[in-house]
C-alpha cells in the first residue's frame, strides 16, 4: 500500500481482502506470513474461487462490453450492488445491512390476510425481479393475488430491526416499507405446466419510486458480455432470504448460504432421472445436504461478486431460485436457477422509465 500509484492487481487484492469496518475505517485481513508468488493471476470463470484468505474471489468484468450496453433503465456500476458493510460475512444469519436488495413478495388471500411467500431482488427504483412461478405458477392457490413488495426487512418478527455488533454497539434499521405492485410481468414463454420451468423469470413494477438507503439498494444485473455468457462452474456464490417457498415459511430472520456452481451437463444427468430436461438458460449450484436455497427464497437471488480492472467491485444477480429436489438441500441434487444473463435484453425491453 506504500507504493503509489497502486497497480490494478494490488487494488483488486486489497478490495478482496476487506473484512469489515471498525470505527468507520476499512479492515483488511492479512494472510499468514507464508511465501506469496510474485504474480497474481486474475480469477478464472472455470476455476474454484476460494482465495488464500478463505474469502470468495471476485469475477473480472469486461467493462468495455458493459459500456456498450447503453440503458437508462438500469443502474450502472457504482450505483448498484453495494452494501454499507462492504462485504458478506460468515455464518448463516445475515448482518442487518447485508443484501439490501432482497425483497419479500406478499399475496392477499381469500379473507384479506396478507402472506409473504416468495422472494425477489430490487433492480432499480421501480422494479423487483423474481421467478415467474411466483406470479403465475401452478403451485399458487387460485385465490391468492400478488399485491405487495416489502423492502428493507431483516427480522419479520421485530420492528424496527436492531442488531448488536461485536463492539456491543446497537445498530437499528429504519422501518421496512411495503410497496403496492402496479403490474406483474411474467415471461411470456413461461409455461406453469412444464417440468423444467424454463423462462422462470418475472418483473414486478412498483406503484411508487423507491428512495435508496443503506438498507434498501438495487443489485446490479450481469450487463457485460463475459458475465452473460459465463458458465459459473465451481464459482462460489451466495443465496439469501428468509427460506420461504410457495408452500411454507422457515425463518423470521434473513439467512444466507454459500453455494458452488455445478457444470450444467452434470446437473442435466441428475435431473434426467426425474425426466426433467434443463436448458442453457438455466444454471445449477449447490447440492450439499441441508444448504442450497433452503436458506434462500423461491424467486430470490443467486449472487456473485464482480470486479472491474481498476479494482472496483459490486454484487450482481447471477440467477433466480427456480426449483430443486422435492426435499430441500438434498445431497447430490443441485438447485436449479434461471440464468439472469440470458434475459438481460428482455428485461431492458419490458421495463419502463
Amino acid at each position: 500500500m506504500t507504493q503509489q500509484p497502486l497497480h490494478d492487481v494490488n487494488r483488486i487484492y486489497l478490495t478482496q481482502s476487506q473484512c469489515g469496518y471498525l470505527y468507520g475505517k476499512v479492515l483488511i485481513c492479512c494472510p499468514n506470513q507464508n511465501p506469496i508468488p510474485s504474480t497474481t493471476a486474475m480469477p478464472s470463470l472455470t476455476k474454484p474461487t476460494q482465495s488464500r484468505l478463505g474469502l470468495k474471489k471476485s469475477i473480472l468484468i469486461d467493462k468495455t462490453s458493459m459500456e456498450k450496453t447503453k440503458t437508462k433503465k438500469l443502474p450502472r456500476s457504482g450505483q448498484c450492488g453495494q452494501m454499507s458493510s462492504g462485504r458478506i460475512y460468515g455464518g448463516n444469519v445475515t448482518e442487518i445491512d447485508e443484501f439490501p436488495w432482497l425483497a419479500l413478495i406478499g399475496y392477499k388471500k381469500r379473507f384479506g390476510q396478507l402472506g409473504y411467500h416468495c422472494g425477489g431482488s430490487l433492480i432499480n427504483s421501480r422494479y423487483v425481479i423474481t421467478a415467474s412461478h411466483c406470479v403465475n405458477g401452478r403451485a399458487l392457490p387460485i385465490d391468492w393475488k400478488i399485491s405487495t413488495v416489502r423492502l428493507g426487512e431483516w427480522d419479520t418478527n421485530t420492528n424496527p430491526d436492531c442488531q448488536v455488533d461485536a463492539r456491543g454497539v446497537k445498530n437499528c434499521a429504519p422501518t421496512h416499507i411495503d410497496v403496492p405492485i402496479e403490474k406483474a410481468i411474467p415471461h411470456p414463454k413461461f409455461d406453469p405446466r412444464s417440468t423444467n420451468q424454463v423462462n422462470d423469470i418475472a418483473l414486478l413494477r412498483l406503484k411508487q419510486t423507491i428512495t435508496f438507503t443503506d438498507f434498501i439498494q438495487p443489485i446490479c444485473l450481469p450487463l457485460s458480455t463475459n458475465l452473460r455468457n459465463a458458465a459459473f462452474d465451481d464459482i462460489i456464490m451466495d443465496v439469501a432470504g428468509w427460506g420461504k417457498t410457495e408452500a411454507k415459511s422457515r425463518s423470521n430472520v434473513k439467512l444466507k448460504a454459500e453455494v458452488t456452481g455445478v457444470l450444467l451437463e452434470s446437473c442435466r444427468k441428475v435431473y434426467q432421472q426425474q425426466n426433467i430436461v434443463l436448458e442453457s438458460s438455466q444454471l445449477c449450484a449447490g447440492g450439499k445436504s441441508g444448504v442450497d436455497s433452503c436458506r434462500g427464497d423461491s424467486g430470490g437471488p443467486l449472487i456473485g461478486l464482480g470486479t472491474t480492472g481498476r479494482g472496483n467491485s459490486h454484487y450482481f444477480l447471477i440467477g433466480i431460485v427456480s426449483f430443486g429436489p422435492a426435499s430441500c438441500g438434498t445431497d447430490g441434487w443441485p438447485g436449479v436457477y434461471t440464468r439472469v444473463g440470458h434475459f438481460v435484453e428482455w428485461i431492458q425491453a419490458v421495463t419502463e422509465t
